[in-house]
């Protein structure tokens, strides 16, 4: 995997498109990316009433951080998917994620989801030509681990 070669701006703004306008769930979600490299991504959720999932003490739905866990980890497994693929055009690049989805999602909540707003990071382990392995983290403002995952993809 090519690691140390920068993205075009092209791919990441198609990426970019792609992850927070076209997908319809992160878009309702939020989600917004903060970097994409061929080693990792970090975005960013606001914490929005729509998004509660205990009234009382106002914490996130787990529902909502493994949700955001998972897009994260298949956002990350994209961007080694464009790196693996640099010799293309990256729009040719970006037709490579149609057969992408999770196979398995594991979510540790580690403490309560409560803020204004949370940062996530996701780096993949392994991409095999036919399955890829991530790991994720789901931080509050002050950069705490409130969750942690791991997932695997079917990436053909």
């Amino acid at each position: 995997m090519t690691s140390d070669l920068p993205f075009e701006e092209e791919f990441i703004a198609a990426l970019r498109t792609l992850f927070e306008e076209r997908i319809a769930f992160n878009r309702l979600l939020g989600l917004r990316i903060r970097t994409i490299s061929a080693t990792g991504v970090d975005g960013e959720l606001a914490m929005r009433p729509e998004l509660i999932g205990h009234y009382t003490h106002q914490r996130l739905h787990g529902g909502v951080i493994s949700a955001t866990l998972d897009a994260m980890g298949g956002l990350a497994i994209m961007a080694a998917i464009g790196a693996r693929h640099m010799d293309e055009a990256p729009m040719q690049r970006m037709h490579r994620f149609g057969k992408l989805g999770t196979i398995d999602l594991r979510v540790d909540y580690l403490r309560p989801g409560t803020g204004t707003h949370f940062g996530l990071s996701a780096q993949v382990l392994r991409l095999g030509s036919r399955v890829a392995t991530t790991r994720m983290e789901f931080h509050d403002a002050a950069g705490r681990l409130l969750a942690a995952g791991s997932a695997a993809y079917i990436v053909s």
